[in-house]
């Protein structure tokens, strides 16, 4: 049923004809169940998310227009403890999910599904979206594929075509058919290929986009908005693109794109230069585009003006972008929420919010020793080698008696909370004393479940290449220059225990961010050594991983569905939960793994937490110093290669 029209006046800064709509699109986006500002690995307060806030942005925003719409862009199902706390199917089938209440509660008009709506299996994600009282469209994702997209059984609706009694400047109510339609990466066929092979088929976005959208022009409608859970990438087009905003925008009869997935925000400045960007008015090839951010940490808002030409087809006569925050930081870098929580949105969570917090706080063991991440990107790190030896251990125990118990057993581990653009306070923190399952999920982050697989020599030494692409190249006897690749994925950082190299950075990384190969002739890692031999490239292995991984996830050497040989149904943090059990007390110092080659009379900068400072003088193998203040509220940290 059509919401009624609201009768408020438009905003001073868009107006329209008396010929016109002002139609008003709202997007949240990767709120990964961030409900409430409350960091529930860190069991505190944190004013940098929550849905919470974001719904009094929606409901200003709603005020301020005669015609809104609000729509999710996905990822909503999973991300913190109270995501895992209820990811099963006997919660979701017996009230709504807590994210499900709270948009529901919210009056969603529509959303799509992100990649990690897929992490906890298809009985659940299904037995939540029961509970939805708003329709759910994807149009990728199919329980068979067919010759064309258009013949696929689809898993859900693959779009919609919402028909809208809006008001126009005059006041007169006009009908108009809002098309929309959705799309996930295709790359969910890897990332949770254990829950997808064999129950779904997955297509590219630009394939599935191009067979629809003449379909739903046909069927009459007159805009089209694509809900797509992918990101602002490359301009020119390639096949299974992950982040496939800018083709996707270039397909005659779409006319907004709403992006997600990248957790970052547009219109900004993180996209500027790219070819048929315009990252100030937020249009990608002119038409209306916006990602707003993640956690809840914007509002997006597109207002088009909407007029009929003389054929009577509805096009935007023009339009403007921006993205509201829920919070800014102030001259002394201190968070300031810029707008009150939702008395609906405490009502609806606060018996979610008392569950979760009684479960978290669940005693598991005890660590002898602080555990963070604060520099887990420039040296070995306790938080990573936790995760790294409790899946050695259980995947030993699972190999005793099989063909592969002979060979050597590695351990591939990344951190997961490293700061970037999440922020300074986006560290794993686990003090020294007692541990609880919170300690636990701040960790060890994902869903993601125990894997291993059997590769090379050579293998390992093209996946350590791929690892090591988070470092810019470093020019020899040059000061102060950044360390990290800003765009580079924490979670593609992999350490793989068992090893020991070096990492040379005066030369170029292999490959490209993406995992392209880019520099054939690159080889930054050297002296890889095993048990203090240098690692023969026909010598086999088995690395303890997770799934994400050893499905081809991130595109590394020695992985991939063939080469499994262990497929655990426990996750990862199941694993590291029973490793804490059995072993009782943590008393696990450091274990020298890789080194920077030297770099005489050379330095580097990188950022951390300020929090940081204090952990500085226990980094062992490394020299590294305080280097004053970073952006966004950040410390920065002086390496000397």
């Amino acid at each position: 049923m059509p919401r009624p029209a609201l009768h408020q006046s438009q905003p001073p800064f868009f107006a329209t004809a008396k010929t016109q709509i002002h139609l008003r699109i709202l997007q949240t986006t990767d709120i990964h169940v961030h409900l409430l500002p409350y960091d529930y690995f860190a069991d505190r307060p944190n004013d940098m998310m929550g849905l919470s806030r974001t719904a009094s942005l929606i409901e200003t925003a709603r005020a301020e227009a005669a015609n809104t719409l609000l729509l999710d862009t996905g990822d909503f199902l999973q991300g913190n403890p109270m995501g895992d706390h209820f990811s099963n199917v006997q919660t979701a089938t017996d009230a709504p999910h807590p994210m499900i209440a709270a948009m529901n509660a919210l009056d969603y008009d529509a959303g799509t599904l992100g990649n990690h709506e897929f992490n906890y299996g298809l009985p659940f994600l299904l037995g939540a979206l029961a509970s939805a009282a708003f329709p759910v469209v994807l149009a990728n994702v199919a329980r068979r594929l067919g010759p064309t997209p258009t013949e696929d059984e689809p898993l859900l609706p693959p779009y919609r075509i919402e028909t809208r009694q809006l008001r126009d400047g005059n006041g007169q109510s006009r009908s108009l058919n809002i098309g929309l339609i959705g799309f996930v990466p295709p790359q969910i066929e890897i990332w949770d290929h254990r829950h997808i092979a064999g129950q779904l088929g997955v297509r590219d976005i630009l394939e599935t986009a191009r067979a629809y959208v003449p379909k739903m022009k046909a069927e009459g409608a007159d805009i089209i908005i694509a809900l797509n859970h992918s990101g602002i990438g490359a301009a020119q087009e390639s096949p299974h693109m992950e982040n496939a905003g800018i083709p996707l925008a270039a397909i005659p009869g779409i006319d907004v794109v709403l992006c997600g997935h990248q957790h970052l925000t547009f219109p900004g400045p993180r996209f500027e230069g790219i070819d048929n960007v315009d990252s100030r008015a937020g249009t990608i090839h002119g038409k209306p585009a916006v990602m707003a951010g993640f956690w809840g940490s914007h509002l997006g808002v597109i207002d088009l003006a909407l007029e009929q030409d003389s054929t009577g087809s509805w096009r935007a006569h023009h339009h403007a972008t921006h993205l509201r925050p829920i919070y800014i930081r102030n001259d002394r870098d201190d968070i300031v929420p810029t707008t009150p929580e939702s008395p609906l949105i405490l009502r609806t969570v606060q018996d979610h919010h008392r569950r979760t917090l009684n479960h978290i706080r669940k005693p598991v063991g005890e660590t002898a020793q602080p555990l963070h991440s604060y520099f887990s990107m420039v040296a070995d790190d306790p938080s990573v080698q936790i995760v790294a030896q409790a899946q050695a251990w259980r995947v030993a125990d699972l190999l005793r008696g099989t063909p592969h118990a002979n060979l050597p057993l590695l351990s591939a581990a990344a951190p997961f909370k490293a700061g970037g653009h999440a922020g300074p306070e986006h560290f794993t923190d686990v003090p020294a004393g007692p541990l609880s399952l919170r300690n636990l999920a701040d960790l060890y982050l994902f869903p993601n479940d125990l894997r291993a697989v059997r590769c090379s020599g050579a293998e390992l030494a093209f996946w350590l290449e791929r690892s090591v692409g988070l470092f810019n190249q470093m020019t020899p006897g040059a000061q102060d220059q950044p360390l990290l690749n800003s765009l580079f994925p924490c979670y593609n950082f992999d350490v793989i225990h068992g090893l020991s190299y070096d990492i040379d950075l005066s030369r170029p990384s292999r490959y490209s961010i993406e995992g392209a190969l880019v520099a054939p002739g690159a080889q930054r890692i050297s002296r890889l050594m095993w048990q203090g031999r240098a690692v023969d490239p026909a010598q086999e292995f088995i690395v303890a991983t997770n799934s994400y991984r050893a499905g081809g996830g991130g595109g590394f050497a020695g992985t991939g569905p063939n080469r499994i040989v262990l497929d655990v149904p426990q996750s990862n943090r199941e694993v590291l939960q029973d490793y804490v059990a059995h072993t009782g007390r943590i008393d696990m110092p450091p274990t020298p793994v890789w080194h920077f080659a030297p770099l005489p009379d050379t330095t580097a900068t990188f950022d951390s937490a300020p929090r940081a400072l204090s952990h500085l003088p226990n980094v062992a193998n490394r020299r590294i110093t305080a280097a004053g203040r970073g952006p966004g509220g950040h410390a920065r940290f002086r390496l000397h290669l």
